[in-house]
C-alpha cells in the first residue's frame, strides 16, 4: 500500500506518485474542460476559451500530450449544434488547424510569447480559412452561406489571439510563466 500512496501525506503529488500525478491531473482537468465548453453553445466564448486551453496545455504538458486535447472540442461543438452541420466535412481540418496552433507555438513561446500566439493564431487562420474555400468551393462545388463561411475566416484568428491573452493571464496567475 505505501507504494501506491507514496511517501508521507497529503495533496495529489503523493497520493498518486508525484510528478506524473500532477500531469495527469493537468491533462484530464484540460481535456474535461475542452469537452464540457462546447456544451455551453456561445462560439464567441468557447473559442476563445478552447484556444487558450490549447496554449496553456502546450506550457504545462508540452506539444505532445496537448496533441490529444486539440481532437474533442470540434467533434463536440459538432454533436451540440455550436458548428453548424454543412461544417461537419471541415472537423478533420479544424483538429488540424488546433494541432498547427500547437505545433507552432510550442517551440515559441519560452523566446517571445506574444510571437507565438501571433504566428500560431495566424497559421491556424490560414490554414482554416484555406481548407474551409479548397474543400467547400473545389472538391464539394458548394458555397457557404455568408455566416457560416465567416465562422471559419477572421473569427478563427481573433477567438486564438484572445486565446493567447487569456492563457498568459492564467498562467502568470498560477505562476508557470
Amino acid at each position: 500500500m505505501q507504494e501506491l500512496v507514496g511517501e508521507g501525506a497529503g495533496g495529489v503529488e503523493n497520493v498518486l506518485g508525484g510528478e506524473k500525478s500532477t500531469t495527469m491531473v493537468w491533462l484530464l482537468s484540460l481535456l474535461g474542460l475542452s469537452v464540457v465548453l462546447p456544451f455551453f453553445n456561445l462560439q464567441l466564448v468557447t473559442g476563445p476559451l478552447i484556444n487558450a486551453i490549447l496554449f496553456i496545455a502546450t506550457v504545462v504538458l508540452g506539444w505532445k500530450k496537448t496533441l490529444w486535447i486539440c481532437l474533442f472540442p470540434s467533434v463536440i461543438a459538432f454533436s451540440v449544434g455550436l458548428l453548424p452541420a454543412i461544417l461537419g466535412p471541415m472537423i478533420p481540418f479544424i483538429m488540424i488547424g488546433n494541432m498547427i496552433l500547437v505545433v507552432v507555438f510550442n517551440p515559441l513561446w519560452r523566446k517571445n510569447w506574444w510571437l507565438g500566439v501571433g504566428a500560431a493564431s495566424f497559421l491556424k487562420f490560414l490554414f482554416l480559412f484555406g481548407m474551409s474555400r479548397l474543400l467547400f468551393g473545389l472538391i464539394l462545388r458548394q458555397s457557404l452561406p455568408a455566416a457560416v463561411a465567416d465562422t471559419l475566416a477572421w473569427p478563427q484568428l481573433y477567438s486564438a489571439l484572445i486565446g493567447g491573452v487569456l492563457a498568459y493571464l492564467f498562467l502568470k496567475f498560477v505562476k508557470r510563466i
